[in-house]
């Protein structure tokens, strides 16, 4: 394939005509899921609501053209628009305030630098960094930030003012004030969220939120709700999408987004392609990562470069996609369309809609965030990471969104560092069938008379190569028969850093003076090579380096000095 072939999207050069009709009919349906939901994200990321729609128009088009994901939608997003929000909270430029020009402008400027890292990822090959939010701190992080949406959003649907400060104050402020709670706007968010679960359980084909913001129009404008103290959206800004790179910036203050652009850059990565794997897997196709972040930094880029803040890969707007019978990216550029025109043409009929409607879309978005089922598995699975996830949603919630992404990244690789700290270790057994047997490695158990077969379920380096020369050491020791030979099974070592090339030349040392032979099996070129360049291979003869663990127990019962088996007795059954 030449390279101009290989820069068309995988979609576009399979595209079969009869895809087109079930592509465009997705596409509109999804417009009509996300015209509301990117609306309602604009109140997490305090901008306008046009910037809303601005993010999937095109940075959705650039993604669909740079991508390799056939189904993934990219657009705005919960979790980044919460960590964005945060994140330009508190980083010092005076007078800069929430839903201001400024404001939009500094959500560019990270959208920009963030298109930026993502590049800069792909080039020198740090997509891995996403691997360091694990399944289990994504869970409780994405749990955190429905939480924190959920009671963000709370005020707006009970028509009281938003509280100060840290999150629990913000919630014992509406608490307090329900009193004095504003029943029609209660009326317009519980019917937005009835509408919404109604269409979803019996009519789930429809899109239960625009059938709500459209009635709730509707209602707002004919009974002139704003006299009785609705608050509505007012007057929304629409029009072609702003080209250009963001004004009203101290340049020198740039580099001041760069925590918070990181935050979301290892959000997207892990986020997106988890969903991307996901539905590629669904449908037997091979996703590229490393062609999707370059699409994820065009799309940021687009973002950045047209007005609009931050986006993501949408694990739910996919879904939405997938249940459409989407085939390909075109039913994303369908939906980019879509939402162009109503932002060139339709902007003035949303004047109308009560904030309360915004709000309680962005409440259930937030319930869906909640991954109470996750949390549930963890707890029954495996508890310690259950504990993860749960610290990892308390800090986002309570503290902040930003903190929240630091500490997972910090958890993740703390219990990364655990779980090679101290994995399983084995003495390996021959069995009366002529396989072998993996016993836990503890005092008094051997292989055979004589010998001790170690199995390591690690890597060695510097954090558990101590540990692992004192577990080998110990089971030497307790051994009922004096040992003889120690063979290391490095089947799940192909590599050792330096820390542990240093262990292991002392437990050469302790093995030599006390007379064992030492032996290695399974061995792969790799750790062969690493094994010449500390030095340690020449202490290992080659005829004592086997590829096979049958070898190593050939060679051991081939030794002068091991005594012949037990005779079988004869069955006599």
């Amino acid at each position: 394939m030449s390279v101009a072939e290989r820069m068309v999207p995988a979609w576009i050069r399979g595209y079969r005509p009869a895809w087109l009709p079930t592509d465009i009919v997705a596409g509109l349906t999804l417009a009509a899921v996300a015209i509301p939901e990117c609306m309602g994200y604009t109140s997490i990321a305090q901008t306008p609501i046009a910037t809303g729609l601005y993010t999937v128009i095109f940075p959705t088009m650039v993604f669909a053209l740079l991508g390799s994901s056939k189904l993934l939608v990219v657009g705005a997003d919960s979790a980044t628009a919460a960590i964005l929000a945060a994140g330009l909270a508190g980083i010092g430029i005076a007078g800069l305030t929430p839903n201001s020009a400024e404001w939009v402008a500094w959500t560019s400027l990270t959208a920009l630098v963030c298109g930026a890292l993502l590049l800069i990822a792909r080039l020198l090959r740090l997509g891995f960094l996403g691997d360091f939010l694990s399944a289990s701190v994504l869970i409780g992080f994405l749990t955190g930030v429905g939480i924190q949406v959920i009671g963000g959003q709370i005020p707006d649907m009970l028509g009281v003012p938003k509280g100060e400060g840290r999150w629990l104050v913000q919630q014992w402020e509406w608490i307090t004030a329900i009193p004095r709670a504003n029943l029609l706007t209660v009326a317009f968010a519980v019917g937005t969220v009835a509408i919404s679960l109604g269409f979803r359980k019996y009519v789930p084909r429809v899109p239960g939120a625009i059938v709500a913001v459209v009635v709730s129009i509707v209602v707002s404008a004919a009974a002139d709700v704003q006299q009785y103290g609705v608050a509505v959206v007012g007057v929304v800004q629409g029009g072609f999408p702003p080209i250009g790179l963001p004004d009203g910036i101290d340049w020198s203050d740039a580099w001041k987004v760069l925590p918070t652009a990181f935050s979301c850059f290892v959000l997207i990565i892990a986020q997106s392609a988890a969903t991307s794997r996901s539905f590629a897997m669904r449908h037997g196709d091979r996703v590229d990562v490393n062609r999707d972040i370059v699409g994820l930094s065009g799309a940021n880029l687009a973002a950045g470069l047209s007005g609009t803040f931050v986006v993501n890969g949408s694990p739910t707007k996919t879904q939405i996609l997938d249940t459409q019978k989407g085939r390909t990216q075109l039913a994303n550029l369908t939906m980019a369309v879509t939402v162009l025109a109503v932002a060139l043409f339709a902007t003035t009929a949303l004047e109308d809609m009560p904030k309360a409607v915004l709000a309680a879309i962005v409440f259930l978005i937030g319930i869906e965030l909640i991954d109470a089922v996750g949390m549930r598995r963890l707890w029954r699975r495996r508890r310690s990471e259950f504990v993860i996830a749960l610290v990892t949603a308390v800090v986002v919630f309570t503290i902040g969104v930003e903190e929240g992404i630091v500490l997972a990244i910090v958890m993740s690789v703390i219990d990364l560092v655990r779980r090679q700290y101290s994995p399983r270790d084995f003495v390996i057994r021959p069995d009366v069938h002529g396989g072998v047997a993996y016993t836990a490695a503890r005092d008094g158990v051997q292989s055979l008379p004589g010998l001790v077969v170690f199995r390591y379920d690690a890597q060695l380096f510097y954090a558990n190569a101590n540990r692992f020369v004192d577990d080998v050491e110990q089971v030497v020791e307790s051994a009922p028969d004096p040992v003889r030979w120690l063979i290391l099974d490095a089947g799940a070592i192909d590599d050792i850093d330096y820390s542990a090339g240093v262990s292991l030349s002392g437990l050469l040392d302790y093995l030599d003076s006390h007379g064992i032979t030492f032996a290695l099996a399974r061995l792969d070129d790799g750790l062969v090579h690493t094994l010449d360049v500390y030095g340690l291979l020449a202490r290992i003869p080659q005829d004592r380096r086997f590829s096979t663990l049958e070898d190593a127990l050939a060679a051991f019962a081939a030794d002068p000095a091991t005594p012949p088996p037990a005779p079988t007795r004869p069955d006599t059954a």
